[in-house]
Parts: structure tokens; sequence; C-alpha cells
């Protein structure tokens, strides 16, 4: 049996080695680039007029002219056009390009318009007022995206503004989910007295493609030679298990002996902790990955955002933030292990404080709708105090 620590550095020596592909734009979404992205361009690329309303010389309001002849308009899109003379104004709209020979914009809202005169009603008039400068936000060839930058909807607009088409991303492995257990049925299936539906293959599908990773979803009986058969062929087909249930010490429990005739070698099997401390990991020669999660639902959860998420974030270069909380109430824990304690979290005078939440255990899933997250309380350790802190695993956005 190995520590949460040991596991977890254990883990993070196995990362794999993402490949690059090239996606469109429009399938960018939740991906993480591979590629740096440099402005092509200033940002923005102009003077840009910021408000609706005249633009003038400057120097003719330092001269004391306050009242303007309109000389015409500079509409957004419409090449840039100049001021004529230079005591005159020109009617601009937002996001035109500044007309030559105009170095400040002034609100219509600040503005008497009486039929081509403009009568300005401030008090003062700055140079370049409400306008967005050229490369004010970025100079042509400043990097606007760094590789390892997972794509939002904002870096979607990022990279459709220096115009990438396509662009390169890390690939993420192909992904087997697994189930094991004959008192699993699937969702549409009326479970009998005996059994239950399916749920932490669901849980864990919808986990990753949080990631911007599919998976596809499998169940094997508890059978040893047909696991056996069905494991070789998803080994042959996927670069990455991840198996929900089977390993254990019931009687049931084939995963770890199936898992080794398949050639994913166990690198350890069990952990210090509560829950999820059955859990088993394993690697074969050319690199492929097994995550062997215990079958209680709390257990699979539990396991995956403190183990495979983040396994998932650094293979894919990206940094894995680290929480902390404060306990909110007294907590005590005889056994010698990590204990991953159910919180819910609030965000108290800029520091977030976990309140435990009462369960049935590891079992209890229903439990979870009420949960934010874990509370990692070290093994050292038999009696925590309200006030202390320690690592915080969320799993809400």
């Amino acid at each position: 049996m190995v520590t949460v620590k040991e596991a977890t550095e254990i883990i993070f020596n196995h990362l794999f080695d993402p490949g690059v592909i090239r996606v469109r734009l429009a399938e960018v979404r939740g991906m993480v680039l591979a590629e740096a992205i440099s402005a092509d361009r200033d940002f923005p690329p102009f003077d840009r007029v910021a408000m609706d309303g005249i633009a003038i010389d400057h120097g003719q309001w330092l001269k004391g002219m306050r009242t303007f002849q309109v000389e015409g308009t500079q509409a957004a899109g419409q090449p840039r056009q100049s001021l004529q003379h230079a005591e005159h104004c020109m009617e601009v709209m937002t996001g035109a390009i500044l007309p030559s020979g105009c170095n400040a914009v002034i609100r219509y809202e600040d503005v008497n318009l009486s039929g081509q005169q403009a009568t300005v009603r401030l008090a003062s008039v700055m140079p370049f007022q409400n306008i967005h400068r050229q490369a004010a936000d970025a100079r042509k060839g400043d990097v606007l995206l760094e590789a390892g930058t997972r794509v939002s909807p904002a870096e979607v607009a990022l990279l459709a503004s220096v115009g990438k088409q396509e662009v390169e991303v890390f690939a993420f492995p192909k992904v087997a989910i697994i189930s094991t257990g004959d008192e699993l049925v699937d969702v549409g299936v009326v479970p009998a007295a005996h059994q239950i539906r399916r749920s932490n293959t669901y849980a864990l599908q919808a986990a990753l493609s949080g990631l911007g990773a599919s998976a596809s979803v499998f169940h094997l009986p508890d059978d040893r030679s047909e696991m056996e058969q069905e494991l070789n062929d998803l080994v042959a087909r996927h670069e990455v298990l991840i198996l929900s249930g089977g390993v254990s010490k019931g009687k049931f429990d084939f995963v770890p002996e199936v898992m080794e005739k398949a050639g994913i070698h166990k690198v350890f099997h069990q952990v210090s902790q509560k829950p999820g401390k059955p859990f088993w990991f394993g690697s074969s020669r050319s690199g492929k990955i097994a995550f062997a999660l215990p079958g209680n639902p709390v257990s699979t959860f539990m396991c995956f955002y403190k183990y495979v998420r983040p396994w998932i974030l650094k293979s894919l270069r990206q940094n894995v933030e680290e929480a902390s909380a404060m306990l909110a109430s007294d907590f005590s824990f005889s056994q010698p292990l990590t204990y991953f304690l159910q919180v819910s979290v609030k965000n108290e005078g800029g520091r977030l404080v976990a309140r435990p939440v009462p369960g049935a255990g590891s079992g209890d899933f229903a439990n979870l709708k009420n949960v934010d997250g874990f509370l990692e309380l070290p093994l050292e350790k038999s009696d925590f105090k309200a006030g202390e802190v320690y690592s915080y695993i969320p799993f809400r956005d």
C-alpha cells in the first residue's frame, strides 16, 4: 500500500505524451493549444473611435474654439477620411477609424448639434479622449496566447481576430470508461430488485467532457473469461482506461488479475486513504495507462478529481492549481489513513470555509448534490480543529 503522496508522485511520473492535431476554429472550444498565438497586426490596428460623436483637432480647442462646422461623417468600416479644415469637425461612429487631422472625440451627449454646427458643452477636452489608440492592447508579433492555454469562448474570439481558421491543439488519447459488475444495468433499463443503474461511467464521461476530452463507455460482467476477452480488445483499441469497480477483495473482483493478462501491469494497488483505498494503477510497456477506481460512487468521484484530473492537466502541459480551505468545525477520524472529507464550501471574508457534509459512506452518491469538494485530512492526525487549513479538492466549476 502506498501513501496519497506516493500515489500522486507515481502517477505524475507516468504522464502521457499528447500528439498534436489541427482542428477548425468552430471545434476548438475546451481544447488545449499546442502552439503560441501571436498578433498578426496591431491591436487595435488603427486609432479607433470609442464613442459616437464628433472628432476635432485638439489644437483648435486650445485656441478657444467651441463651435465647429461639421465637414463630413466617418462611419465604421469606411476607409480613413481626412479633416480638410482644422477648424472644422467630423461626425464619427463607434468602431470607425479616426479621421486624419483629428485627435480628440467628444460624445454626442456633450455636444449641441444645429444644422451643420456642433457646439461643445464641456469645460475641458483632453487629447485623444474617447480614442482607443493603435497598438494599445498588443503590437504586431506580441504573443496573445501561450501553448498550453485551454480555449474558452474568450480565446476563440482572439483566435478569430488573428485569422486562425485552424488551430494546433494537443490531442487527447483514446479513452475507455469501463464499469464492472452484474448488479449494474444501463440507464434506460428498469432494474430488478437486486440491481442498480450504472451512474459512475456517466459521471466520469461528463467530468472528462469538462476537460475537452471525449471517451467511450463500456461495461464488463463479473465473469473472468468474458472480462478477459473484452478487456483485451479494449486495451488494444484505447490508450487510457478508466475502470470503476472490481478492484477490491471480493470473490468476483477480477480486474487486477485480468489487467495483468491484458498487458497492463500493476504499478500500485491500494492507497492509504478513505474513501478509495482499493485504487489500482497500472501501465503497459507501450505506455498505455489504466486507472482502476473503487466502484463505490464517492470513491470513484474522489479518485478521479484527486488523481485522474490532475494527471490529465499535467499531461496537457497545464498547471494544476492547488487550493486550500479552512475547516469550519471540529472533526475526528481515528484510522491511520488520509481522509477525504466531503464538504460544502463558501467564501467568507476572502477565504474558503469548508463545512463537513454528513453522509452514509462511499456508496452515498446522492449526498454529493450537497457537496462542493473534498478536504484532504492528513493521516498523521486523528483530531482536526476548526480554523485549521487543509488542501481542498473542488469538483464544481
